[in-house]
């Protein structure tokens, strides 16, 4: 059995009149993520992070924010995608851990929904997806309500 770890990394700014998708859901906000996509800033860390431990580049390499085929694509096809990718090189994802790096709006409500899309969308236990949340204490363009950023971590094992 081999294991492997990935990390990954993503931003999204933050605007007026968008719509905020987090974790496959929509939260209710004054503001919502900016992308080519539907701008799912924790999805897209955690498909980072997945491709990364199977040493498949990453998110952009697969499905390029200059192609028109992605433009407001939902992010959870992505994922499903990315899903399909690594279990066809034999890997399995043994669990993700994500933080999300928010001002507003609270997280924490919404995590449990987060947990049980991204469970049906990945095949995964719900006990295996862990987010957590967190503020940046007003420093930075996070603090400052300019964009949203999501650290993620896989381990994938190949039998």
């Amino acid at each position: 059995m081999k294991i492997r770890v990935g990390q990954g990394y993503d931003v999204h700014t933050l605007a007026e009149g968008e719509s905020l998708w987090l974790g496959g859901i929509k939260l209710e906000h004054t503001h919502g993520l900016v992308g080519h996509s539907d701008a799912d800033v924790l999805i897209h860390a955690i498909c980072d992070a997945i491709l990364g431990a199977a040493n498949m580049r990453d998110i952009g390499y697969h499905f390029a924010d200059t192609d028109p085929e992605f433009k407001g694509i939902d992010s959870k096809i992505l994922l499903k995608d990315v899903m399909k990718l690594i279990r066809e090189e034999g890997y399995e994802v043994s669990n993700v851990d994500s933080t999300i790096v928010a001002q507003r709006p609270k997280i924490n409500p919404h995590i449990p929904a987060m947990k049980t899309c991204l469970s049906k969308v990945m095949g995964l236990d719900e006990n295996d997806i862990s987010i957590k949340a967190t503020t940046s204490e007003k420093m930075g363009f996070v603090g400052r309500e300019e964009g949203m950023a999501v650290h993620s971590v896989a381990l994938l094992i190949k039998k």
